[in-house]
């Protein structure tokens, strides 16, 4: 999916928007309204369990290598429709769209 589909996508589907980066990259800059579940973390599969399986679930992460790995982490989970953000935040802020910060950096 590339950044001019990902808005309309979402609401239209109702579809979850998943950062997965860490917690540090997410407070320097995240696509709004997006949930931060850190693919490196041990409780990366026990926090994305959380979500519904059968709601669209958007990845995206600095670049798209940890989204990617992500969407097959959650594909052998039984999540439905999982669509991974083309080239990342880094694309996304590239061609112009906002991002949010955070003012607290752990």
């Amino acid at each position: 999916m590339n950044s001019d589909e990902l808005l309309d996508f979402i609401e239209i589907n109702n579809a979850i928007l998943v950062d997965v980066r860490t917690q540090d990259e997410y407070n320097s800059g995240y696509i709004e309204n997006s949930l931060n579940i850190d693919y490196l973390s041990n409780d990366f599969s026990e926090n994305i369990e959380k979500l519904d399986k059968n709601i669209s679930i958007i990845l995206y992460c600095r670049s798209g290598k940890r989204s990617s790995m992500s969407a097959n982490k959650l594909s052998k989970l039984g999540f439905k429709e999982i669509y991974n953000l083309d080239g990342g935040i880094l694309k996304w802020i590239e061609i112009g769209n906002s991002v949010i910060f955070n003012d607290t950096i752990n």
